[in-house]
């Protein structure tokens, strides 16, 4: 296998550094599990951890690999081990705020081209945690695409009353249902992939993204477990990400069910999800305006007029608030951090001149 059919592409090339390969090589993360990387050479597949170098140096998880990531290399032990020197610059970076109250960079996956945003015909759909997935997604301007898993379990009528709701409220969304028990809708699933591509697939724990890899493989390569019966939601089966090599050439990566999804650090992916709304709101009276109580709010009046949804101008203002505030806290986490580790280097500096 040549690097180019795990993605090593004209942009990657462009951006290594030519002198690094005097002394390393490239290789790309398939698998993270906490501190230890399985990555591929194009040759062969091995086991690897950061160097001391890239472990002290680095100021958040953001200066980590993570799957999905090009990395300079040392190989050891006739080729079983390595050293991950330091990261190729990024195409696109998925990531999302650490869970818990913890605010924190939680990376997900680097360099993916396409991402399948996985959501079930039953108790799991919630068009408001769709449009956080699309936020993060096209944050970092990758195509989306929204899989309805287990329509084998409704209606035709059902299935498309599900998809003309999500259709007026993203109406360049592409859409495919599908069923992992009797394989319906896989055909244009795998029509819209291509070799060389990266894609990743994201949802909820039971939504079926490991069962749906394992049709693509057409093998029960990966454990699954199935829904609880009482609510209907999933138990975590995938418990690392993993890039794997389909059989049609792309590469898919897997990734563990997200039951929190905070944004942090989002520009462009909020612009263009509630570009509706931000454009309306510049003809609001007040420049000012927090869109709740003030009169002269144009976006209040579109809601009573019905040519806003309310629940898409809700969502807007509760993530609206929720990044504001992970960012900022973020920030000052940050610079505290810094200061502190400024402390140390000084510290250490005065008791060396003594």
């Amino acid at each position: 296998m040549e690097l180019e059919k795990l993605g090593y592409t004209d942009w990657f090339k462009s951006n290594t550094e030519v002198d690094k390969l005097n002394t390393f090589q490239i290789a790309r993360i398939t698998a993270v599990f906490k501190d230890k990387y399985i990555i591929h050479t194009g040759q062969y597949s091995l086991s690897a951890e950061v160097s001391g170098k890239l472990m002290f140096t680095a100021d958040s998880p953001l200066d980590f690999p993570t799957v999905g990531d090009w990395v300079y290399i040392q190989a050891f032990d006739k080729n079983t081990f390595a050293i991950i020197d330091s990261v190729v610059p990024r195409k696109t970076l998925l990531k999302r705020k650490s869970s818990g109250r913890k605010v924190d960079v939680q990376l997900i996956a680097a360099n993916i081209d396409f991402a399948f945003v996985i959501q079930s015909l039953n108790e799991d759909f919630n068009l408001n945690r769709l449009e956080r997935y699309l936020v993060m997604v096209q944050d970092e301007e990758i195509q989306p695409i929204f899989l309805f898993s287990k329509c084998d379990l409704s209606s035709q009528t059902e299935i498309q009353n599900r998809v003309s709701g999500i259709q007026s409220r993203f109406p360049n969304l592409d859409i495919l249902p599908f069923s992992n028990t009797n394989l319906e809708g896989l055909d244009q699933i795998e029509a819209k992939m291509e070799s060389g591509y990266t894609y990743c697939l994201l949802g909820s724990s039971g939504v079926g993204k490991t069962t749906f890899l394992n049709a693509l493989l057409r093998s029960d390569q990966f454990e699954t477990q199935s829904i609880r019966e009482k609510d209907g939601k999933g138990k975590h089966t995938t418990t690392h990400r993993q890039l794997v090599l389909l059989p049609n050439g792309a590469m898919m990566v897997d990734t563990p069910g997200m039951r929190e999804l905070g944004n942090l650090q989002i520009d462009s992916g909020f612009e263009t999800i509630f570009d509706d709304i931000i454009e309306l709101s510049k003809r609001c009276r007040y420049s000012d305006c927090t869109h709740t109580v003030e009169k002269g709010c144009a976006l209040q009046k579109a809601i009573e007029k019905g040519n806003l949804n309310k629940d898409h101008f809700d969502n807007y203002i509760k993530m609206h608030k929720e990044t504001s505030f992970n960012e900022m806290s973020y920030l000052e986490r940050r610079n505290k951090d810094k200061a502190f580790g400024k402390m140390i280097k000084s510290v250490k500096k005065s008791h060396r001149k003594q």
